[in-house]
């Protein structure tokens, strides 16, 4: 695969790393082609229990998309823009969002537009010191794209969403952390070792309850209480028939740390 990202592992951790510093990290479409073609290998490699999404540089996260490579695709027609811009980065958080294995962002600068939409999109996010956030879309005259309309309201507020959406501000690592959008804000110098340790203190757990604690919540988030409940006793019975759960309660039993089997 090209080094549009780059990919290793630490233990059960793989790290991916945008890489296009010099523009800080933006979103073309070969970029994001190769993120989603990572990930399929990823969720197929049993030796990694959790991922950590990270951008290249000092500088930036993800500045969002790339704006000569979209701006040719509206040149196009609209069905162009939508299939080769729109939808190809709605798949990608979605792709994030949904993913089995948790999925954590170490933002360690600029997070806009699509920077933002991923880390809205992750199951877990640190962010250094020294990072910034935006929803500049609307500076260019579009809505956000990626899913930031629906996943920002979901996670701030509507008008404190429609604030950030409307007037394109950037906006603090603290306001990020106020609204909801990531759980740690760290010193630059500490934000791999913080995304490690928050990784590790996942890893201590069942990989196959953490994916149905995944899919449960991010099934049951746009759904009624009703049928979230419904979602939850269906994730339940999938974990209920694994060996994972007969060691986990026999562990707490004899008090003991559980060993896992993934099964």
């Amino acid at each position: 695969m090209s080094q549009l990202i780059q990919y290793e592992t630490r233990g059960r951790v793989a790290i991916l790393t945008l890489n296009r510093p010099e523009k800080l990290n933006a979103l073309n479409y070969a970029t994001i082609d190769n993120l989603m073609e990572h990930l399929d290998l990823i969720e197929k490699d049993d030796a990694v229990g959790a991922v950590i999404l990270t951008g290249a540089g000092e500088r930036a996260f993800c500045a969002g998309g790339d704006i000569y490579e979209f701006s040719e695709s509206i040149k196009s027609g609209v069905d162009v823009a939508v299939r080769e811009f729109c939808k190809r980065g709605q798949t990608m958080t979605d792709r994030l969002e949904c993913f089995p294995k948790p999925m954590i962002a170490a933002v360690n600068g600029l997070a806009y537009g699509g920077g933002c939409e991923i880390t809205e999109a992750v199951h877990l996010a640190v962010a250094s010191d020294r990072a910034m956030f935006a929803k500049p879309e609307i500076n260019i005259g579009i809505p956000p794209t990626f899913g930031g309309t629906q996943r920002l309201p979901r996670l701030a507020g509507r008008k404190r969403a429609l604030e950030l959406l409307l007037t394109g501000q950037a906006f603090s690592p603290q306001r990020a952390y106020e609204l909801g959008l990531i759980n740690k804000i760290v010193p630059q110098d500490q934000l791999m070792s913080s995304a490690f340790e928050l990784a590790d203190q996942v890893l201590q757990h069942s990989s196959l309850a953490a994916a149905r604690i995944i899919g449960a919540v991010t099934r049951g988030v746009n759904t009624t209480i009703g049928e979230g409940l419904n979602i939850e006793r269906e994730q339940f019975a999938r974990m209920a028939a694994t060996q994972d759960v007969h060691e986990g309660l026999q562990a707490w039993i004899e008090r003991r740390k559980p060993v896992y089997q993934g099964c």
